[in-house]
């Protein structure tokens, strides 16, 4: 048997298996030789780069309370809140470099701290155009709206360090994903919470014999009817549902009944809401975001990252750790991946040929962001799973980082569960058993992807699920032919 040949370090080992892939060479050599670059000079797995949260936003120490912020264009900033009574001149922060401002807050005389546990606390800031505002710190790691609020407040939170009982499973050699939304987890008319579906739907899911628990809106979002993708807060769990402690029981309590963990990533996008959010930070449109139009997707209304930027990299890259490690998520389904990849965000068309995915309209920033991400996440856990939700079918996604392509365990075939639904729509006689096994096969090779029966999509965007689609308002009146259908197709009865 003649050896194996080497890999090439610099990107273009996937044309071994796809020689379509060979007049884009030049292409994949400068992708893998900007994330090289971008590895080499931040070093996220051995450097502080990653740890973004443990310098910026809050950190206690033994003797007091760091607070620090990146607002470039900032001319003063000024910390409030409860525990000066919201005087917006006592606490000044100092400029120190890089667009970085911070103040040490240092113990009271008694020892405890300036700043007591779930206290309000927000930033005045006086902008590039000599405007005063307040904002929520962008590292905050708990905020809360009080009831007759229209805004939140961020909140110091300083608990207890929560004592975890039970360790991440194996990896699954095959995911059984149950996506689920707190919020919407429950048959009372209310917001569901953390404790409720510990309790109450962790055991159910245990029952019906998933092994992988993948959460939706967890990441802070101030308009509820995003279903958790207009995020304001990236390092707050969502406290319509209870208290981060409460989001950290969820997931030990799933690890002890063997659930892999996935959580909903947004870095696709931000809420464009400045009073909550980290929107015009600094009174500009482009401290974490592309300025003018390109900071904008149309169609959300929301703001788009500037991958380029040392600090949005610092930012996503802590962000993921904090996730990882603080509340040890077991990896995540990257959101709207397709919008990351290409400059019209798959608004007007979806790209499906090489030279549209090595073309002028892919933006690069991203591919090696999204490569620098998958390369850091695997070698902090190297069971980490990673899913990119993208229907463009991007050539290389889910290749791995060393051969040349982006590093994404598995792709999210999104075409399967709208095939689903798609059937539902018509009678079983008319079904296209050609254009079925093409959906189902149509897949890049060496590519794993992962397809659910239903998702949110389906679900909740606009359309049914699955048992409306076969029983609808059937299932109030009577066992018709409608009902018998729902028995054959969605029970699996013989």
């Amino acid at each position: 048997m003649q050896d194996e040949q080497p890999l090439k370090p610099d990107g273009t080992a996937v044309i071994i298996d796809d020689e379509y892939l060979r007049p884009f060479e030049h292409v994949l050599k400068e992708r893998y030789a900007r994330f090289t670059q971008d590895k080499e000079r931040y070093d996220p797995l051995n450097s502080d780069f990653s740890l973004g949260h443990k310098v910026f936003g809050f950190n206690a120490t033994p003797d007091g309370i760091f607070y620090r912020e990146w607002l470039p264009y900032a001319k003063t900033v000024h910390l409030i809140g409860e525990f000066n009574n919201w005087n917006p001149h006592s606490h000044a922060l100092h400029y120190t470099e890089y667009g970085r401002w911070e103040i040490f807050l240092p113990n009271l005389a008694d020892g405890s701290r300036a700043i007591k546990h779930n206290t309000k606390v927000k930033i005045s800031v006086l902008g590039a155009n000599d405007e005063t505002f307040t904002r929520i710190p962008a590292y905050i790691n708990a905020v809360r709206q009080e009831s007759g609020n229209p805004v939140y407040d961020g909140l110091y939170w300083e608990p207890e360090d929560y004592q975890w009982r039970n360790q991440s499973p194996p990896k699954p050699e095959r995911l059984r994903i149950y996506e689920a939304h707190i919020g919407m987890a429950t048959e009372v008319g209310k917001i569901g919470t953390y404790r409720e579906f510990t309790r109450d739907v962790l055991p159910h899911i245990s029952y019906l014999g998933y092994n992988t628990i993948q959460l939706m809106a967890v990441m802070e979002h101030s308009y509820y009817a995003s279903f958790g993708y207009q995020v304001t807060n990236f390092f707050a769990p969502s406290s319509r549902f209870g208290t981060p402690e409460e989001l950290k029981e969820l997931v030990d309590t799933a690890h002890g009944l063997g659930f892999t963990v996935l959580l909903d990533l947004v870095h696709s996008h931000a809420s464009s809401n400045s009073s909550d959010g980290i929107n015009l930070m600094d009174g500009t449109d482009s401290c974490y975001f592309h300025s003018g139009g390109r900071g904008v997707h149309s169609g959300w209304d929301s703001k788009l990252f500037d991958y380029s930027k040392v600090e949005v990299k610092r930012f996503l890259l802590s962000n993921l750790r904090y996730w990882l490690e603080d509340f040890c998520f077991d990896g995540f389904r990257f959101d709207a991946v397709t919008s990351m990849l290409y400059y019209h965000h798959g608004l007007y068309k979806v790209p499906m040929s090489y030279d549209e995915y090595f073309g002028n309209e892919v933006d690069n920033d991203s591919v090696v962001y999204l490569t620098l991400a998958n390369d850091f996440i695997h070698n902090l856990n190297p069971n980490a799973i990673t899913i990119a939700e993208d229907v463009s079918g991007f050539a290389c996604l889910c290749r791995p980082v060393e051969e040349g392509g982006v590093g994404f365990d598995y792709r999210l075939a999104m075409g399967l569960p709208d095939k689903w639904i798609a059937l539902m729509k018509v009678p079983d006689e008319q079904w296209n058993m050609g254009n079925i096994s093409f959906t189902l096969t149509n897949r890049r090779w060496k590519e794993a992807n992962i397809a659910y029966c239903e998702s949110h999509d389906q679900a909740l965007v606009g359309d049914k699920t699955l048992a409306f689609w076969l029983m609808d308002a059937e299932m109030y009146t009577g066992m018709t032919i409608l009902q018998d259908r729902f028995l054959h197709f969605h029970i699996n009865l013989p």
